[in-house]
């Protein structure tokens, strides 16, 4: 490895690890998932046995933490009151409309965490290449737009999810419906934001696994992006089983379409407590 010349891991045209000799000497490594949560990078200093690590600023990994707590604190509200939704209606302690008002107030948790993980990854701070290994902060952005990094693409993906069910959720308010147009303004949208958090999920995995397939038993951040998928995964479940049948107007299964939903929103409230450890 030349003075400046670097290794790019990750899959296709996104980079999630870079190796560098830097201009002093030893060897840095930027993790794409390490230092936008944690505002790290892995630094060996020439002779040196065992890595250290390099970290931003103050500013920034106060920035990173506040952004982390908004995140997590959303996710972790978000699921709880999904699953309390689910809960009303499996157990049948409340009407179609108190059902909806409660998955109505979980989803703008769900907006409001999928928008901060968004803007967690636009003021990440961004290392130099071929520098000492440092990551430098950059001013503060509501948006940006770089679907060649798969971190951006995942966050953005997660959003539109939750956009996506909140048409879902408004759409659940209305009576009246038939069949065809409850399978298309409800379940729809509900089968669209599943894909969508799935599609999030996998790019996360792409993320945090560079590209590859791997079970990470010791790192947070794996388990965080394997619970979340959980729930996405239980999530389509729930929707799948949801779908109303032209020939009665019944549901395919409303059991499992309820407790497919209260499974796969714990999922996310716990991912959301696993979230708040992992900060600067």
């Amino acid at each position: 490895m030349g003075q400046h010349d670097q290794r790019a891991e990750g899959a296709g045209p996104f980079t999630t690890r870079l190796t560098w000799r830097p201009p002093g000497g030893g060897t840095a490594v930027w993790e794409s998932r390490s230092a936008r949560r944690r505002g790290l990078i892995a630094v060996r200093p020439p002779g040196a046995v065992a890595a250290r690590h390099a970290r931003a600023d103050d500013a920034s990994l106060a920035r990173l933490r506040r952004l982390n707590a908004v995140a997590a604190t959303a996710f972790v509200i978000g699921g709880a009151l999904f699953a309390a939704g689910a809960a009303v209606a499996q157990f049948g302690s409340g009407d179609a409309t108190t059902c909806a008002s409660i998955y109505f107030a979980g989803g703008l948790f769900f907006n409001t965490g999928g928008y901060v993980s968004l803007l967690q990854v636009v003021n990440a701070p961004r290392h130099v290449p071929g520098g000492e290994g440092a990551l430098i902060a950059r001013k503060w952005r509501w948006w940006s737009y770089e679907p060649m990094r798969v971190d951006w693409l995942s966050a953005f993906v997660l959003f539109a999810g939750t956009l996506v069910f909140a048409v879902d959720l408004l759409d659940s308010f209305l009576r009246g419906l038939t069949v065809q147009q409850i399978n298309r303004f409800v379940w729809a949208p509900d089968m669209i934001g599943c894909v969508l958090f799935l599609i999030s999920g996998h790019l996360a995995f792409v993320e945090i696994c560079h590209g590859r397939r791997c079970v990470r038993a010791r790192d947070l951040g794996w388990w965080i992006v394997a619970v979340n998928q959980l729930g996405s995964a239980l999530f389509m479940v729930s929707a799948l089983a949801a779908f109303t049948r032209p020939s009665d107007g019944s549901l395919v299964n409303a059991g499992i379409a309820d407790w497919g939903t209260l499974t796969g929103a714990l999922c996310f409230s716990a991912a959301g407590v696993l979230q708040h450890y992992e900060r600067p």
